[in-house]
């Protein structure tokens, strides 16, 4: 059976198709009435009736520094954009403020570390959370916000006990190891900092020390900046 792309932002029949299934939440492979979530990469494998994808993890001790490093990039573009822009759409075709897509960023850290250290279980919308009434209303505020939770990542990292992060949690799709989400959590931000680099430029802004290759080699990231 073939497998199609369906864009479920502008094809009215793609979404459709996506409430009819009962998911809410994108992306998603389906065949027929059945589907799995495309956080999992393997499980999307095995049910495209792939052995794997032959895709190793870059280790906890090199992930965490990455995401900092990504993190603190996102920082320094957040800083960079005119105030009042914050407000316009990242793209036309998603209702996602600059200023949302911004702090949502950071958010996935946050998120992370709910799971990591108070054992929330990884539901659905976690790092979707907007930020509370009346703050993050500039790119310096959502930038300090950032830096708050980069030092609570740095924090965990160098306090924690299981340097392996082999313990399983639950997610809402399905059972990962904390390296997992780990991972999953670092290319997330990292495809969010692309965007915002992206949309930086648009602004006629030069990116301040734009993210490199190596900056970003080893994660499993979209080729699009939009999927």
């Amino acid at each position: 059976m073939e497998f199609v792309a369906i864009d479920v932002l502008s094809d009215r029949a793609g979404y459709d198709r996506l409430i009819k299934l009962g998911v809410r939440r994108v992306p998603i492979v389906a065949r027929g009435e059945k589907y799995v979530f495309g956080q999992d990469l393997e499980a999307v494998a095995a049910f495209v009736g792939l052995p794997g994808t032959d895709h190793t993890p870059l280790p906890p001790d090199v992930l965490v520094p990455r995401w900092t490093s990504i993190l603190a990039a996102a920082q320094r573009y957040v800083r960079q954009f005119p105030t009042g822009r914050l407000d316009e759409r990242a793209i036309q075709n998603r209702d996602r403020s600059i200023r949302i897509l911004s702090h949502h960023t950071f958010r996935v850290a946050e998120a992370f570390l709910e799971c990591a250290t108070d054992g929330v279980e990884y539901s659905m919308g976690l790092a979707d959370q907007m930020p509370p009434d009346g703050s993050c209303t500039t790119g310096d505020e959502i930038a300090r916000y950032g830096g708050g939770v980069v030092v609570r990542l740095q924090e965990w990292w160098n306090t924690t006990a299981d340097g392996s992060c082999s313990r399983i949690i639950p997610t809402f799709y399905g059972p990962q190891t904390l390296h997992e989400l780990l991972e999953r959590s670092t290319w997330h931000s990292a495809q969010h900092v692309r965007q915002l680099m992206f949309v930086l430029e648009r602004c006629g802004v030069v990116p301040d020390r734009p993210l490199s290759p190596d900056d970003l080699a080893g994660l499993p990231l979209p080729q699009r900046l939009f999927e």
